[in-house]
């Protein structure tokens, strides 16, 4: 039996990334999600956006280093907030 996701399809065209991806969700590159973020005007809370806005199309995996990241600039500086 052909594998389906090297397999042409029938009618003559080729699987998309989305059958790809339905087909073996670890074999595709991840898609951008495409959510924009607003700049907020305070530089220590956009860089935190920055940061995950350039995780858009990198593999999960590598998400949770730089959530714990953001994590902990947003918790010193509400911290921050506190002291003044």
């Amino acid at each position: 039996m052909p594998d389906p996701t090297t397999a042409p399809d029938p009618g003559g065209t080729e699987p998309s990334g989305a059958d790809l991806a339905a087909a073996d969700p670890g074999a595709a590159e991840p898609l951008p999600l495409g959510v924009e973020l607003s700049p907020t005007g305070h530089p220590a809370v956009d860089a935190g956006l920055a940061r995950l806005e350039a995780l858009d199309g990198v593999p999960t995996e590598a998400h949770v280093a730089v959530y714990e990241d953001v994590h902990q600039r947003l918790t010193d500086t509400l911290a921050a907030l506190d002291r003044e």
